[in-house]
Parts: structure tokens; C-alpha cells; sequence
């Protein structure tokens, strides 16, 4: 399926979750500027907030999937699109260079974080969170994001996405309570690729829809 825009998408998707989760406790947490655009929407519905997610991936050479990342609070997970033995090995033989990729990463999130706008655990605690991407090509992200929140007592982790690869779609099934993606790709392009329209704004216009958000509910 492609999509005309990330706001279209959007829209489609909280035809979907508003009749079950308006003015329920929820709280809308995006995981990328995409994220933002198309999560805007469902929060305008929802009468919710929403925030936005940092973090950054840690890539090796010659790797094309990013083995780590990095959360905004410092917390990493590996990608757990290597197998056990595979991440063993790389980080036998890469291990002074991800310790430095990790230092790197949490420095330019906390420059990043004086920007505001972004996830305050303490706002989740006792919420149905609302994890939502403009596009999962991996389960990577989510699993960022279960690893970020692990430590707050949240009622349920729901994922919205237009699309998501069927490797996203099987690791969803793992970490979600609830899922729902608008397709599920056999062969993920690129994101970008899934929209006529490439709709997303420089940084400093996502963070102004996260500030103005309560204003444009519907």
C-alpha cells in the first residue's frame, strides 16, 4: 500500500484507534520526525499527548543493519535482527568502537535534549502508550523503545504504523499488546519510498507540533 502523505496516513490510522481509545489515558510517543506527522493525527483525535522519542543507532562497517542504539535516558539495545552468535562476535572483534559510538551517541542526545519536547517517563506512568512510526522496516525501533520504558509501570504498549516489513510485523507480535499497521510489506524499500509526498518538516516544525498539539484537538 502507499499513501498519498504521513498526514493521510495518519488519519487512517486514528479512524482505527479512536473508536476504542478516546479519552482513554493514552499517551502518543513517536519514534522519529515521520513519527511526529503521522502521530500528530491520531493524538488530535485521541485528545492525548504527545511527545517524541530520541535515539540513535549504532552502526559498524560493512554492517547495513545498525547492531545497537541508543536512547535518550542511555539506555542501549542490540539489534536483535543478528542472531546470539553473530552479536558475540561483533562485539568481540568491534567492542573499543561501539564504546565509543555509545559515548558519541549519548552526548549528541543530551544536546539534543535541550530542545524539549521530548518523552518525560513519569507522563506514561499508569498509560496506554501509543508507540507510533511513520514506517518499521526492522522491529529495531520498538525494541528501543520496550528498552527505554521497562522501567515505567505503563497499562499497555500499543504500536500505530501505516506499514511495517513482515520481519517488524513478527517481532511486534513479541513486544506489543496491540498492534496496528495499515500494511505489511514483503520487500521494505525505503520508507520515503511508501509516500507520494514527502512531508516532513525541518526539526524545529516538529517540535512546534508537539508544543501546539493540544490546540488541534479535534
Amino acid at each position: 500500500m502507499y499513501f498519498a502523505s504521513r498526514v493521510q496516513a495518519g488519519r487512517m490510522l486514528a479512524n482505527q484507534l479512536t473508536p476504542k481509545y478516546r479519552y482513554e489515558n493514552c499517551a502518543i510517543v513517536a519514534l522519529s520526525d515521520g513519527g511526529v506527522i503521522v502521530g500528530a493525527q491520531i493524538a488530535m483525535s485521541l485528545h492525548c499527548v504527545l511527545s517524541l522519542l530520541l535515539s540513535e543507532n549504532i552502526t559498524l562497517p560493512r554492517e547495513t543493519e545498525a547492531i545497537a542504539g541508543v536512547s535518550q535516558d542511555g539506555s542501549v539495545s542490540y539489534n536483535q535482527a543478528y542472531s546470539p552468535g553473530e552479536l558475540d562476535e561483533l562485539i568481540g572483534e568491534y567492542y573499543q568502537l561501539i564504546e565509543q559510538e555509545k559515548l558519541e551517541k549519548i552526548h549528541d542526545l543530551h544536546h539534543l535534549l535541550g530542545v524539549g519536547n521530548t518523552v518525560d517517563k513519569r507522563l506514561l506512568v499508569g498509560r496506554n502508550v501509543i508507540l507510533v512510526s511513520d514506517g518499521l522496516s526492522s522491529g529495531f525501533a520498538i525494541d528501543l523503545a520496550s528498552e527505554f520504558m521497562k522501567t515505567v509501570a505503563i497499562e499497555k504498549m500499543i504500536v500505530a504504523t501505516p506499514l511495517a516489513s513482515v520481519q517488524a510485523v513478527d517481532r511486534l507480535h513479541i513486544t506489543a499488546d496491540e498492534i496496528y499497521c495499515l500494511s505489511v510489506v514483503e520487500n521494505y524499500v525505503t520508507t520515503d519510498h511508501y509516500y507520494d509526498q514527502q512531508d516532513v518538516p525541518p526539526h524545529d516544525k516538529i517540535i512546534e507540533i508537539i508544543e501546539r498539539i493540544v490546540l488541534n484537538w479535534k
